[in-house]
């Protein structure tokens, strides 16, 4: 089997500056986990409680 031509590499302006930039400041730092159950607690807050949530928290 003949070998495959190495497909000649496109310079992209995208990825130059990527480069520069990695090697003058340094690499991104990781993402954050985001804590789902953190997430619940805000949505829940963003809802004003419904009458009948108030009448059966008082009892």
């Amino acid at each position: 089997m003949a070998k495959k031509r190495a497909k000649k590499k496109v310079f992209s302006a995208v990825k130059a500056v990527k480069a520069n930039a990695r090697e003058r400041v340094g690499q991104p730092k990781a993402e954050r986990v985001i804590d789902e159950n953190h997430r619940e607690a805000r949505r829940e807050q963003k809802h004003r409680p419904t009458l009948a949530e108030r009448l059966n928290l008082d009892e």
